[in-house]
């Protein structure tokens, strides 16, 4: 790559990858590709995080990548194929554009968990499972659509949920705002 760093992928993994134009590439031309359009989406690794700890601009970045050519299935395949099954998107991302260490969904929940003190111990509480969910599902659990499935799981039903954690309102600004707490660099 123009970076001079060598992605790692693995042979064994059978995968198609496709050009925008439609033609069959190989796993290398694919991530040769992606890595050199991915600043055209964000500009370092910090713009990243920041656009990925939001639901609406993470969205639109996975919408805007997709209308490129690099479709969410694509991007699934590119995961698999750099052995990051238990990592989210972002580290994927992060792996192909500024060679990250991938960073399993179980230690990077572990680690938001750590800075739950800002919310009180029934916010702790969801978010908590919220990050449970994440961890076992990907982090589709994080979309905002997904709030008010996530609530009726944990809750059984809305009204129980805004019993424990106040207006829908403040429940949406907790499961959003927590989101940064995930993508925030380690700090060594």
């Amino acid at each position: 790559m123009s970076d001079n760093k060598v992605r790692e992928i693995d042979s064994m993994v059978k995968t198609s990858f496709w050009s925008p134009t439609g033609k069959p590439i190989s796993a290398q031309e694919f991530i040769e590709q992606l890595f050199g359009d991915l600043p055209e989406f964000f500009k370092s690794e910090s713009e990243l995080r920041k656009i990925w700890s939001l639901p609406s601009t993470r969205k639109k970045l996975l919408t805007e990548l997709s209308e490129k050519g690099y479709t969410n299935s694509q991007l699934e395949d590119l995961r698999n194929l750099i052995h990051g099954e238990d990592s989210d998107l972002f580290d994927v991302l992060s792996y192909v554009a500024y060679h990250k260490d991938l960073v399993p969904r179980l230690e990077r929940a572990g680690r938001a968990k750590i800075q739950l003190n800002d919310y009180n111990q029934k916010q702790q509480e969801f978010l908590n499972f919220v990050l449970e969910q994440y961890v076992k599902e990907g982090v589709n659990e994080l979309d905002d659509s997904k709030l008010p499935d996530l609530l009726e799981l944990k809750y059984k039903a809305i009204a129980d949920a805004k019993r424990e954690l106040g207006d829908i309102k403040s429940i949406r600004e907790t499961f959003i705002g927590f989101q940064e707490h995930l993508y925030q660099e380690r700090v060594m």
